[in-house]
């Protein structure tokens, strides 16, 4: 199982190399779709854009259970790229368990890792995380399904959906906690 697994990471790393980019921590994605989830900063549209549905992904739980994004709907999720290797993440986590304490009974937080079994394992992605005292709820992208989903080249990456599972919208690269706070009360609708 784990050459399979290490076939198909090798796969998907070739495939990105061939198209001239690589997951790298602080660079800039695309988001899914940049007609539908504004980047935060930019001024809203006067028309209603289009909604588009948060693309759907399975990931596992710190018990190893699959969990899918579209379990989440019916509550805002906050859903958060990273990985114990960068630096920009690492930075802003604080931030996360900060809102996850204030806003995590009305807001799910899916702190996903990307857990590519060399650079990342779930071993060291939850030692960093206990050894930081962190209780927001951290998954691991062991496939990399959630990544290409999102297409998530670099590391931090955030993106707000809201309860319907429309996203909302994203920031590339770290944020603080004023612009997360900022986002979770939009979705909150506050």
């Amino acid at each position: 199982m784990k050459i399979n697994h290490t076939i198909r990471f090798a796969a998907a790393c070739l495939a990105l190399l061939l198209l001239g980019t690589s997951v790298a921590c602080g660079q800039t994605p695309p988001a899914p779709d940049q007609e539908t989830a504004a980047p935060i900063g930019t001024s809203p549209s006067t028309s209603a854009p289009a909604t588009q549905l948060a693309p759907d992904f399975s990931v596992l739980d710190t018990a190893g259970n699959s969990v899918n994004l579209s379990d989440l709907v019916g509550k805002p999720v906050v859903l958060n790229f990273w990985a114990s290797w960068c630096p920009p993440c690492k930075a802003e986590m604080p931030d996360f368990e900060e809102m996850y304490k204030q806003y995590g009974d009305r807001v799910h937080f899916m702190v996903v890792n990307l857990t590519d079994g060399t650079r990342e394992t779930v071993d060291s992605a939850k030692a960093y995380v206990g050894a930081q005292g962190y209780t927001f709820p951290v998954y691991f992208d062991t496939t990399m399904q959630a990544a290409n989903a999102y297409r998530v080249y670099s590391i931090p990456t955030t993106y707000f959906i809201n309860a319907d599972g429309t996203l909302l919208s994203y920031a590339e690269g770290m944020i603080d906690a004023r612009t997360l706070e900022t986002q979770l009360k939009r979705l909150l609708g506050e």
